[in-house]
């Protein structure tokens, strides 16, 4: 098997160990950091996302996974700057006033990174103004709202609307995601897509870029 086959077989089952031994051999093969990045760390990353998607795995593995990817990308940072090696997108991730869930927010913010998004992670119980103030300080290519709770699902709608008044919508992608949300609710309150799980979502996301 290969560096780059192990490497991202260790992301999947989670070894950060074996990631960064790894990411050092790679190197001294002569790989460079985004070869290791691309055909390793993120490989890796998408396969699991897709048995996540299709059920194969759950979420403490992508957990784990998540965590492995995360030690293997700050490794291979300052050798990505120095190559010159930019994101493929900026995105930013939040769940919205009122509630404080995180862990499918958590899942979408890993597989936008393990899709090559640089992620910025406003938290839980983000208001309508820390979402427009975020676009128009970070200028990401793609909001990502998450909402696990019905009571707060209607913030959904009031983000879109604040990023609206602030004229930004022309800026900026509006993902929406969480247990009560339905393709029908994006499109009534006029977000521009719905994922079902954090694999579509960084899958939806990636597509919308390349729009």
């Amino acid at each position: 098997m290969s560096t780059l086959e192990s490497l991202s077989e260790a992301v999947q089952k989670g070894r950060s160990k074996d990631v960064l031994a790894l990411i050092e051999t790679g190197l001294d093969e002569g790989l460079s950091a985004q070869q290791l990045l691309d055909d390793g760390l993120l490989k890796g990353m998408n396969i699991l996302g897709v048995k996540f998607k299709n059920n194969e795995v759950f979420v403490p593995e992508v957990l784990i996974a998540a965590r492995a990817l995360n030690k293997g990308s700050e490794m291979l940072k300052p050798k990505l700057i120095e190559a010159g090696v930019e994101a493929k997108g900026k995105a930013v991730v939040g769940t919205v006033k009122g509630d404080l869930h995180d862990i499918g927010k958590n899942l979408v913010k890993m597989m936008l990174e393990g899709s090559g998004f640089a992620v910025t992670d406003l938290g839980v119980d983000v208001s309508d103004a820390q979402f427009v103030e975020a676009i128009e300080t970070i200028h990401p290519d793609v909001v990502c709202l998450s909402s696990l709770l019905t009571t707060t699902m209607g913030e959904q709608r009031t983000v879109v609307e604040a990023i609206n008044d602030a004229n930004l919508r022309g800026q900026v992608k509006i993902l929406v995601g969480g247990a009560p949300i339905t393709q029908e609710y994006c499109d009534e309150i006029g977000a521009d897509g719905y994922a079902p799980d954090a694999a579509s979502a960084a899958d939806l996301a990636s597509s919308m870029l390349a729009k």
